[in-house]
């Protein structure tokens, strides 16, 4: 019996019905390989891989994987917004107010969505966006020195 190889990059994107091109795998690469990026992050990396590609190209790239649910877009209150390769599962962020760092956090719930709201106002509710605010570590022992 022989492992299952996880589909390439350019597999994933056709299997999404996206048009396969180097800045696409290079962006979604980027994404993937960085932590919570912003869009000029993801444009820098992106031109490191493939060379010049235009602001504009990497949100019309940016706005298709996500749309694809290839990639996730945070857009934490105060922040520009944030793109990640973590999909599919149910988890969270938690946010330093003093340096901006992003990391994850999982759902203690589990399935979405997490919260109930007191009023559905008639929406089928299926997502709960979760952010945590607070002071990272290294900021912590920062600001108490």
């Amino acid at each position: 019996m022989t492992a299952s190889q996880p589909p390439t990059t350019a597999a994933e994107l056709r299997g999404a019905g996206l048009r396969v091109t180097a800045a696409r795998v290079a962006l979604l690469e980027t994404v993937r390989h960085g932590d919570h990026l912003d869009v000029e992050a993801i444009a820098s990396g992106v031109r490191e891989r493939v060379g010049h590609i235009s602001l504009q190209a990497v949100y019309d790239a940016l706005h298709a994987l996500t749309t694809a649910g290839l990639i996730r877009r945070i857009e934490p209150a105060g922040s520009p917004a944030r793109f990640e390769g973590r999909v599919g599962d149910n988890h969270h962020h938690v946010l330093c107010r003093s340096c901006g760092a992003v990391a994850d956090v999982d759902c203690a719930v589990g399935d979405a969505p997490c919260l109930t709201a007191s009023e559905d106002h008639g929406f089928a509710i299926d997502e709960a966006e979760v952010i945590y605010w607070g002071v990272c570590p290294a900021c912590s022992t920062v600001s108490s020195s």
